[in-house]
């Protein structure tokens, strides 16, 4: 069975790349994906008027889509609302922080939150993984059998190197690793502005941990855009689309066989 999923991040409303965003819905369509899946910092400051224009373009995509938040999506200016509510807003206009898992024949596909209102570091864009909830995300996933098995979160949780800011995710690595063990094939991430894959893997285990670039205008050194998944029994193909300012045009390739990352193209042009 083959499967797509377009997996878009980092929207920013408020501070959105309008023209890319209003693209990605078209382009998005195009794909006809098996599932949508969002990964969080679909505003910029957390702000009601973001969330309802967020919660506007993302009921236009297909369904089922998959949405979590992003550190961006905590109320920025309200601290107060940050630290005893920091997704209320998001929950209201959006949905769970924790959306229930999405089950389509072939394929599951589960949330785990990364982003925090406030913690114990100055730092609040840093991520943490919660482990109670990384574990209900495990024992979903150990019993999914062969079906494509999808994680969403915002953070990485495993540093990339070369990134140009820090995912910061306390517990990361240990979740990955878990998940790794738990067969869990694609774990989908956003924050770094900048598309990526990379393989992790844990006790003969290997998930392929990927980054979605931004649809706002704040680009780091890649064109805004998003990423269009493909996969069936065998293997899984990751493209990164990036916005020329008309159109969506492919900007890097990754091939790799599930469990094993064997090939990844040169960026395009």
């Amino acid at each position: 069975m083959s499967l797509r999923i377009a997996h878009l991040s980092d929207t920013h409303f408020g501070c959105e790349n309008a023209a890319a965003a209003e693209g990605a819905v078209e382009a998005v369509w195009r794909f006809r994906p098996s599932l949508v899946v969002v990964t969080g910092d679909i505003t910029l400051d957390g702000r009601r008027r973001e969330f309802a224009a967020a919660r506007d373009w993302l009921a236009r995509l297909p369904q089922p889509l998959l949405a979590t938040p992003g550190n961006h999506d905590t109320p920025t200016w309200n601290l107060g609302l940050r630290a005893a509510a920091p997704f209320w807003r998001f929950r209201r206009y959006i949905g769970p922080a924790e959306p229930p898992c999405v089950r389509i024949p072939g394929l599951v596909a589960c949330a785990l939150n990364t982003a925090r209102g406030a913690q114990a570091r100055l730092d609040w864009s840093l991520g943490a993984a919660d482990p109670a909830a990384a574990a209900r995300v495990v024992a979903v996933m150990a019993e999914a059998g062969d079906l494509l098995k999808v994680v969403a979160c915002h953070h990485p949780l495993v540093e990339v190197e070369g990134a140009k800011v820090a995912s910061g995710v306390r517990g990361g690595v240990a979740v990955a690793r878990k998940l790794a063990e738990a067969g869990v094939d694609l774990i989908l991430s956003g924050h770094l502005h900048t598309p990526f894959a990379r393989a992790f893997g844990a006790e003969g285990a290997s998930a392929h941990l990927c980054g979605a670039g931004t649809l706002s205008r704040r680009t780091r050194g890649a064109p805004a855009g998003y990423s269009a998944i493909e996969a069936d029994g065998r293997q899984i193909s990751v493209t990164a689309l990036g916005w020329t300012g008309s159109r969506f045009e492919p900007f890097r390739t990754w091939i790799f066989d599930r469990g094993a990352l064997t090939r990844a193209a040169a960026p395009t042009a």
